[in-house]
């Protein structure tokens, strides 16, 4: 590769004080914290939430897989980077990686949060939190803000306070915190302001409810195969409800879900929309579904072999690798064999654009 490397998708690890810290004093008292629990170690508790989130998943990127274990994680034993950034710079260079998207780690898990006033006080909090974080780091990380969308006003006016923040997108909740979904026309408003703010909407894996780990049959490890299906699910929505005819310039991040399944989903959408839209109800579209996928939707990815063998089945100028750091799917520290290994059979303008350009022209970054 001839240009420096970008993370399309990297995460922090919310410190003790996150939340206690910076959300508003209506709810100080039920603000998530960390505390320590007999056999699990040391634990995000989350009022309203029905089982704490152990520390071991959460920041254990460059564990022999063999070690990995959810429980009995402190958070002195977390790396240091993922909440300290004078320390970020050392790991990614450690890595080789140049900038990094940043994504939260908790609040994915509050993305699925029943009161909606409570999960907007906690993102709040988040993106003051982040908004520091990303400040002292240097120019090296980019956040990606949060917003619980208790309305289409109001998140309307919480992008507007992203963009003030210095965030470069936002990372949407799976389900809105309306009573409509995000085909109902009525967001037409927020995409209009995305797109006019030209803030990219991100939908992280993990997100949604029903795509958790805990969302499976069979062995546990089942559900580690499901869990894109959350994505996969907001996509075609947005294609299907005909946003992208209203909104062309409309841009969304498929994020963490890998991209190595795409030509078959776009394969899937075109057909059902050419055998099935009239007895299913789908409204007419001006372009076949797989050209909205093409054009408007970026998929980040870390560790998927598949999605660069069938690069040319898919536009590979939205491609965007990550390493998912600090995460327990994480390449970090071997990113560079890894691309070494699955970029072989690409040019070096493709791996160019797949690992810098991509990712900074989505954004509007600038990175060397």
């Amino acid at each position: 590769m001839s240009k420096s490397i970008i993370s399309a998708d990297s995460h922090i690890t919310e410190p003790p004080d996150c939340y206690t810290e910076n959300i508003a004093s209506k709810f100080r008292e039920t603000a998530p914290y960390i505390t320590e629990m007999d056999g699990l170690g040391d634990v995000f508790v989350i009022d309203g939430m029905p089982a704490p989130i152990p520390l071991g998943l959460v920041a254990a990127a460059g564990l022999d897989p063999k070690d990995i274990k959810a429980d009995g994680v402190s958070f002195t034993d977390l790396h240091r980077s993922g909440w300290d950034p004078k320390a970020r710079k050392a790991d990614q260079e450690r890595d080789g990686i140049a900038a990094e998207i940043i994504y939260p780690t908790v609040g994915m898990v509050l993305c699925n949060h029943p009161d909606v006033e409570y999960k907007q006080a906690c993102m709040q909090a988040y993106n003051r939190w982040l908004q520091g974080y990303c400040e002292a780091a240097d120019g090296r990380v980019f956040g990606l803000g949060q917003t619980a969308v208790t309305s289409v006003e109001s998140a309307v006016h919480d992008l507007e306070q992203m963009q003030k923040m210095g965030f470069i997108g936002v990372m949407m909740p799976g389900e809105p915190g309306t009573e409509f979904d995000y085909d109902d026309p009525r967001f037409d408003a927020l995409w209009e302001a995305a797109v006019g703010m030209d803030m990219p909407l991100s939908f992280h894996i993990l997100t949604s409810r029903g795509s958790g780990l805990d969302a499976n049959r069979g062995p546990k490890i089942n559900a580690f195969l499901q869990i894109i299906r959350g994505c996969q699910d907001v996509m075609g929505m947005f294609i299907y409800a005909g946003v992208f005819d209203r909104h062309p310039k409309l841009k969304l991040v498929c994020a963490e879900a890998d991209a190595g399944w795409v030509p078959h989903y776009m394969y899937r959408m075109d057909h059902a929309y050419e055998y099935h839209r009239y007895w299913m109800k789908a409204p007419p579209l001006e372009r076949k579904p797989s050209e909205y996928f093409r054009e408007n939707i970026a998929m980040t990815f870390q560790d998927d072999y598949v999605a660069f063998q069938c690069k040319d089945m898919v536009n590979v100028r939205r491609l965007m690798w990550a390493s998912d750091f600090p995460h327990s799917d994480s390449t970090w520290p071997r990113s560079q064999q890894v691309l070494a290994d699955q970029t072989a059979n690409l040019t070096e303008q493709e791996r160019d654009w797949v690992c810098h350009d991509n990712v900074a022209q989505w954004y509007g970054i600038e990175v060397h």
